[in-house]
């Protein structure tokens, strides 16, 4: 296969789109450090045998690995994937001077390949169940920390007015991050109101 300059492109071939991208659990995506330190599995710990089979499987860090650089080595071989086990999900951390093409408008592409990432890992590893997060050049942690500022900002003016305020719509790995900072406020909450692209949260007061 021609090596793609855009991932977007290339997911679109394989029949990645936003409709499926409710395919997989979400969560917050975050990385609570701008360069974690990533855990490389021991080499006994990098075949896990399932005890319903009795066959070998990939353990899910290096299954998760060994995809991802699959895909993004025909972005930039020079890429690289760095894969931890963190709060019940796999996250992952694409590094490299190139890796800002891999994020796509508003994320997208960073998303279907999470989605892509959880169907190969559910049929590759015995833990099906666990969820995937997938980084670029820390976008999602940067946009994490713009959203907490920013429902922070929002929380407060509604606290002094007693004014509920809508804010714009967002993803539901955003609105996620909303819901959980202005949780830990006093004297405000939140709510998702609407359907869809324009699905969207209200914070009011408590």
């Amino acid at each position: 296969m021609d090596k793609k300059t855009n991932l977007d492109d290339y997911l679109a071939d394989l029949g990645i789109s936003e409709a499926q991208e409710e395919g997989q659990p979400s969560s917050v995506s975050s990385f609570a450090e701008a360069n974690p330190t990533f855990e490389t599995p021991e080499p006994e710990e990098t075949l896990a045998r399932s005890e319903s089979s009795g066959t070998a499987t990939l353990e899910p860090t290096v299954a998760l690995k060994n995809f991802l650089e699959g895909v993004v080595g025909r972005i930039d071989p020079h890429l690289q994937v760095r894969v931890r086990k963190a709060d019940g999900a796999l996250e992952a951390e694409i590094v490299g001077p190139s890796a800002a093409q891999l994020i796509g408008r508003d994320g997208h592409t960073l998303t279907a390949l999470e989605v892509l990432a959880y169907t190969v890992l559910s049929k590759d590893s015995d833990h099906p169940d666990l969820r995937v997060h997938v980084d670029a050049a820390q976008y999602r942690r940067r946009r994490q920390e713009r959203l907490v500022r920013q429902a922070e900002a929002l929380a407060t003016q509604v606290m002094k007015s007693g004014i509920p305020l809508e804010m714009e719509p967002l993803a539901a790995a955003d609105r996620r991050i909303v819901h959980m900072t202005i949780k830990a406020m006093d004297g405000v909450t939140t709510e998702s109101v609407g359907e869809g692209t324009v699905r969207h949260i209200v914070i009011r007061p408590e």
